[in-house]
């Protein structure tokens, strides 16, 4: 028995010998139940939560200490984000704003408050820097990270010097995110950039965007989009007979019901993932048992098979190993916020880990330190099969050395345009 599970042995016995309960693990999530997102945001949602539930039901909690997974409704509304923010952070460990909007907005105010920020797979790209953005986590991967994937796996179709790429996007900070490295990209590379924003009144009705890619007839079409867009736009796209194999979407614009509108006609469609759904992982089972046997559970059988849904659980697989390597380094249970931040900036998720926590298949292997936010786990292509989503590439890589430049740029500009900003000089490269 390592001094880790004797700790929490004696945890669990001291509690249950004691009247006074923990106060528990305060983790709580600005959902998007509501609103013109709903659609990707509740099985998102339901993923997370479900996770945390199952923990609870099978473990008691992380290292003997329950989980108080608390929603706070935002309707991927950037002000109700900041508004929740500000209701939860009084004992919060965390903040989980899942607007790239909401991002920007509580990115400066985590400096005063010193909470880490969890945003895996979204936010500020430049947030891998964890010498600049000390709270600041897009774990596994980020946007810079899907934008390079994506461009490494049309470059192995073909050469994209001469070729024309329609960037069809959310006209939102989300959509924009990407654009700074697309753009050196296409110069370094020799392709031709279009940007095609979509705003968010135009999201189910794209007419005069698929005029102007039907007119510029482009070699491929990458999309960043969210929500409502995503139908919207694989709909167009099969009505005007784009080829679907041509059109590739960023890991949120990979959402099982989306395509499940268009059915076959959608075949060929593709989009970067840092997750997929393994049915039969050992995870899905003992969430079966602990929560939906219990009926404990909001999701239902079609959406628990998708992509969104198995997402959630790895959001909140990776936020439970941080809390565990916190109250392991820290020899405590209700770790705080600072604490849970080292355990962010520790998780080293193997092969190994990865099958230890029943998650196999669905997560590539990624490892944080205090100056890399992200991990660089990765991830796979899938392509829309008519039915569902399948792998179709082996595991990618970001090049993130050819990036680094440009993550160096953009973190020193937002450091010297929100000065005085604190940088964690401690920490090593």
């Amino acid at each position: 028995m390592n001094h880790f599970t004797k700790w929490a042995a004696a945890a669990a016995l001291a509690t249950a010998g004691s009247a006074a309960l923990a106060e528990g693990l305060f983790t709580p999530n600005l959902s998007y139940r509501t609103g013109p997102f709903a659609a990707t945001g509740i099985p998102l949602m339901n993923g997370q939560a479900d996770y945390m539930n199952m923990l609870n039901a099978r473990d008691g909690g992380i290292g003997g200490v329950m989980i108080d997974f608390e929603e706070c409704e935002t309707g991927y509304s950037t002000e109700k984000g900041v508004e929740c923010y500000e209701k939860t952070k009084g004992k919060a460990i965390v903040t989980q704003p899942w607007s790239t909007g909401i991002t920007l907005q509580v990115l400066p105010k985590t400096n005063v408050d010193e909470i880490p920020i969890l945003a895996p797979g979204y936010g500020f790209s430049p947030m891998m820097d964890g010498k600049t953005f000390q709270w600041a986590f897009n774990t596994p991967a980020g946007y810079w990270d899907a934008a390079d994937m994506i461009v490494q796996y049309l470059e192995g179709q073909g050469s994209l010097d001469g070729k024309k790429i329609a960037f069809l996007h959310l006209d939102h900070p989300y959509g924009k995110e990407p654009l700074p490295l697309l753009e050196r990209m296409a110069e370094e590379k020799g392709f031709e950039l279009v940007p095609i924003p979509v705003g968010l009144k135009e999201m189910q009705n794209q007419s005069a965007q698929w005029l102007q890619i039907r007119r510029e007839r482009p070699d491929y079409v990458v999309m960043w989009g969210w929500g409502a867009m995503n139908a919207g736009a694989i709909t167009e796209a099969v009505k005007t007979k784009f080829p679907m194999e041509n059109m590739v979407g960023v890991w949120w614009a990979g959402h099982d019901a989306d395509l499940k509108i268009v059915g076959e006609d959608g075949k060929g469609y593709k989009s970067i993932s840092w997750s997929f759904p393994n049915l039969d992982a050992p995870v899905v089972a003992d969430i079966k048992t602990h929560v939906v046997d219990a009926g404990n559970s909001k999701s239902n059988e079609e959406e628990m098979a998708g992509v969104f849904y198995n997402r959630g659980i790895i959001i909140s697989a990776i936020l439970a190993e941080g809390i565990r390597m916190a109250q392991q380094e820290f020899d405590t249970g209700e770790i705080d916020a600072s604490q849970l931040r080292w355990g962010l900036e520790n998780i080293d998720m193997t092969e190994a880990r990865i099958s230890e926590l029943g998650l196999d298949g669905m997560v590539p292997p990624f490892k944080t330190s205090c100056a890399d936010h992200t991990g660089k786990s990765g991830g796979w292509m899938l392509e829309w099969d008519g039915e569902k989503f399948v792998k179709v590439s082996d595991h990618l890589t970001p090049n993130t050395e050819a990036y680094e430049a440009l993550v160096a740029e953009k973190a020193a500009e937002y450091a010297e345009a929100n000065a005085p900003w604190p940088v964690n000089d401690a920490c090593e490269m």
